[in-house]
């Protein structure tokens, strides 16, 4: 576990902070699949977002603390439990992997404290189990299934088959995939599930191209993405007319670690890319500098959150997790991460989002230059509509 203070706590106690210290858990996956995409990158984003508050709220230190839940929801709840009963931590974030993000949301929920989702997927943190001190930051399945997938199928990609990896996440993204194939007039030849993780995709490519299909969607993410594109490149799977490679789930990492040669002309949604503007760039800088890789979504989404908490503490003038959840939902979210950000009744926090294409090696003019960008979907067109919510916070007409 690592530790970080920020600023010295004053002699005096600090009435509207409990304990005398804003704490900070950055609950990832520092050694596991998705280590690259979150891990120690958002801590780093976590501690940038400290600095650049100043280290202090309402005049008490702000501490961030750390740990690796291995990508087991027991072990994520054990920490996060500890974290809560003995270590006084108010707030909870990254929370990479759909079981483990499910898991303590019902743990600060209990509790009374917040919980920013800035690296997992599921619909369900949102839907049926919100919580109104939980918040999903960055991307959700249904968000990275209906951009490309409605793409795809604008340029003749109208028959499609999944390869899902055999856990939460993967059966949401599937599910939202197969939905938005359907709603767009495409049709489905199949699906597969993988262990998870998987370092042989062998059999699961096969059997999607045996069927036909035009598009292949990669449910999956991380190391068990990587190992698939490559497989794929190394059978020449999309070679002389084959499917195409749909993975909705990309961080610029799994890029960085297949190369612009195999990944070149990709499509997908991601909700930040390092070199979208001044502000991005000026941040990616820093947080390069100190991970010596770009930030993902999911860590420059870590940066996001844990500046806008902070903010709503000082609005607040409280660091009390439903009074501050409440001020987060009313402060509209507009920085670096991206632009028109807003927070809704159930949880889910909506920006613009961008539908991006893999460079070629040729277009590539700089270290990191791999995306190009399609477009800029506006929130309202790419987040599940809250009239669809399930949540139990939405009040429905």
């Amino acid at each position: 576990m690592v530790c970080v203070w920020f600023g010295i706590a004053p002699g005096a106690a600090i009435a509207q902070i409990s304990d005398n210290v804003v704490k900070i858990g950055v609950l990832t996956d520092m050694s596991g699949p998705y280590a690259d995409l979150a891990g120690p990158g958002s801590v780093t984003a976590a501690q940038l977002a400290v600095e650049d508050f100043g280290g202090k709220v309402l005049g008490a230190p702000i501490e961030v603390i750390s740990a690796d839940h291995q990508q087991k929801a027991d072990v994520g709840a054990s920490i996060a439990r500890n974290w809560l009963d003995t270590q006084h931590v108010d707030m909870i974030t990254d929370l990479t992997g759909s079981s483990v993000a499910l898991a303590v949301q019902q743990l600060t929920k209990q509790a009374g404290k917040v919980a920013l989702f800035t690296a997992p997927s599921t619909t369900e943190l949102t839907g049926k189990q919100c919580s109104p001190t939980g918040i999903h930051w960055v991307y959700d399945s249904y968000t990275n299934a209906v951009g490309p997938v409605s793409a795809m199928i604008k340029q003749g990609y109208d028959s499609w088959y999944f390869i899902t990896p055999d856990y939460a996440a993967g059966y949401s993204l599937e599910s939202n995939g197969m939905a938005a194939v359907k709603r767009f007039g495409g049709k489905i030849l199949g699906s597969v599930r993988h262990p998870f993780p998987s370092a042989d995709m062998s059999s699961f490519l096969l059997t999607a191209k045996a069927s036909g299909a035009k598009a292949i969607m990669l449910s999956n993410s991380g190391s068990d993405l990587i190992a698939t594109i490559k497989q794929a490149n190394e059978f020449g799977l999309t070679e002389n007319g084959g499917p195409a490679l749909v993975a909705p789930q990309v961080f610029i990492t799994d890029i960085d670690a297949v190369g612009l040669e195999m990944a070149q002309g990709m499509t997908f949604v991601t909700a930040f890319y390092w070199d979208r503007d001044d502000k991005s760039r000026a941040f990616a800088k820093r947080f390069f500098a100190r991970q010596k890789k770009m930030p993902t979504m999911a860590q420059a989404g870590a940066y996001s959150a844990v500046t806008h908490y902070l903010r709503a503490i000082q609005a607040a003038g409280t660091d009390d997790g439903k009074t501050v959840v409440a001020k987060m939902k009313e402060m509209p979210v507009d920085d670096l991460f991206g632009s028109n950000g807003t927070i809704r009744e159930d949880g889910r926090k909506t920006h613009d989002m961008l539908l991006v294409t893999v460079k070629k090696p040729s277009e590539s003019k700089y270290p990191w230059d791999y995306y190009k960008i399609l477009a800029v979907i506006p929130a309202k067109d790419i987040f599940l509509p809250l009239n669809e919510s399930e949540c139990p916070l939405v009040k429905h007409p």
